[in-house]
């Protein structure tokens, strides 16, 4: 089964720029890896792969555009729109789910201002390849 994954223009943007800058050949494709938990619904993990792992779906997004999804993923995803969010506090991937019950619990200070069904990735968790260097 191939879920009904929405992007955004903006999330399909930053997909693209992540492939686009992995080095990795034209055919690659943006695993991502979601599973059940987190306030918002959501727990998730994204890579830049040269090809799908065994029992990974491949889904055609766009011109060229490939997601590789495991199998919990596509459950979840199903009916799901992926935005890529940038303000000024957060910067990340936001997974709207219509079917999502909004969260109640206060662990946010910004609960107010997340929608309901949201989980976000912070740009700035994404390693770059390369350690940190110190200068003095």
């Amino acid at each position: 089964m191939v879920p009904s994954l929405t992007l955004t223009p903006a999330a399909e943007k930053f997909v693209r720029r992540i492939l686009r800058f992995s080095g990795l050949p034209a055919t690659a494709g943006f695993r991502l890896v979601v599973s059940a938990g987190g306030c918002s619904g959501f727990n998730s993990e994204f890579s830049a792969e040269a090809a799908p792992q065994p029992g990974e779906s491949v889904l055609e997004v766009g011109e060229g555009l490939r997601l590789f999804l495991p199998a919990e993923s596509r459950l979840l995803l199903d009916g799901v729109t992926m935005d890529f969010v940038d303000t000024p506090t957060k910067s990340g991937l936001a997974f709207i789910d219509p079917k999502q019950a909004p969260c109640a619990c206060s662990s946010s200070g910004d609960v107010a201002a997340t929608p309901p069904g949201v989980a976000r990735i912070d740009v700035g968790s994404i390693g770059r390849g390369r350690p940190a260097t110190l200068t003095h």
